[in-house]
């Protein structure tokens, strides 16, 4: 070859995840699916992420494609709140934000995520863009998995339970409620063990709004069971791995278990639907909003009825009594695998459409071809 010989330079893109939103767990979830739709475009480049402070970042390390992870302390409701940004670097190639930091009706109801960006567009130096629509190529409605391992798969069904997440407690069932549906699945499946999962432990993120109490009724509920409740996340998403089915009502926690490969059973309604589709089968428990109305999404909740206290109509004992043949059903499918996902997302895509429409969904995964 001639001399001298001057070989190539190799770029390698740097791209950081903006998604500073909110702190309930399923938006971590939603950063780490975007990394993952940049990482399988562009295999050589170094991605990091940018998240909520208060959100389980610790996921970020269950992702081998995520070089950085970087905690953002923020208050989603100061507007005047100023930012530290000097442990970020600058210059990044590109630096892809979620879109509602910078949507007016979000901003409108949390003024600090709108300062956060307004901060962040003045300190990064590369490239603006959204995450999941522009920037470097980006390969959409990829089937992000968590890097866990399992405990040991049981002989018998197992089925996790989370009674709730982080919202009002009127937003979730009864005690009574989970009662009901422990035995009625415990009557199809006598054999099953039990998985309590959830977290008390105030600390500062998200924790279930149930009481200590409650969950030892729900618990005494099951003639089989083990508890995992207040275990580290990682741990608890390990026990979730070795499990048939996740049952629970719309929460973060059951997207991360489809991102560790657990179907689920979501007992649907409140205010969002499910929105999250990733390759693993799932089955929605759609409440007929004519009598149990629900999908308010950012407006306000209906009336709550009275059900061992307040209770929204759609998580009322009345409507899980009703659903409840369909609740056995469709964990059945799911934990004897006659489910498959695309049967599952045609399924609910239908369902929804007559319900209430389907709304949305990350990388439009609800859109068949």
């Amino acid at each position: 070859m001639p001399w001298p010989f001057h070989p190539a330079r190799v770029t390698t893109v740097r791209l950081l995840v903006n998604f500073v939103y909110c702190h309930p767990l399923g938006h971590a979830i939603e950063a780490l699916h975007y990394a993952h739709g940049y990482h399988v475009a562009n295999p050589d480049a170094r991605i990091s992420v940018a998240l909520n402070a208060a959100t389980p970042v610790e996921l970020a390390s269950l992702c081998p494609f995520v070089e950085e992870v970087y905690p953002v302390p923020v208050d989603v409701f100061d507007g005047d709140a100023t930012f530290d940004l000097s442990g970020l670097p600058r210059d990044f190639d590109h630096y892809v934000n979620d879109v509602r930091g910078f949507l007016p009706d979000q901003r409108a109801i949390f003024p600090g995520l709108g300062a956060y960006y307004d901060a962040a567009k003045a300190h990064f130096t590369g490239e603006f863009g959204i995450a999941g629509h522009n920037g470097p190529a980006y390969a959409a409605a990829q089937h992000l998995r968590l890097a866990v391992t399992p405990i040991p798969r049981a002989g018998h069904p197992r089925v996790a339970l989370l009674p709730g997440g982080s919202a009002d407690r009127s937003l979730y069932p009864s005690v009574r409620s989970w009662e009901l549906i422990i035995a009625a699945l415990t009557g199809r499946f006598p054999d099953a063990e039990f998985v309590l999962v959830g977290k008390l432990a105030a600390d500062g993120r998200t924790a279930t709004t149930y009481t200590a109490a409650e969950l030892a009724a729900i618990r005494a509920a099951m003639p089989r069971s083990r508890s995992v409740v207040d275990a580290p996340l990682v741990e608890q998403l390990a026990t979730v791995a070795a499990c048939d089915v996740l049952v629970s009502p719309h929460s973060g926690f059951g997207m991360a278990a489809l991102a560790v490969g657990t179907p689920w059973l979501t007992i649907a309604g409140n205010r969002w639907p499910e929105y999250y589709f990733t390759g693993v089968p799932f089955y929605s428990v759609l409440p007929d909003i004519t009598r149990f109305p629900c999908y308010t999404t950012m407006g306000p909740d209906p009336d709550p009825v009275d059900d061992d206290g307040p209770r929204s109509p759609s998580m009322s004992y009345e409507r899980v009594t009703g659903d409840l043949p369909e609740i056995v059903d469709g964990a059945a499918k799911l934990i004897e695998r006659r489910w498959p996902y695309r049967d599952a997302l045609v399924d609910h895509v239908s369902r929804m459409s007559i319900v209430g429409g389907v709304r949305w969904s990350i990388d439009d995964a609800h859109v068949l071809p």
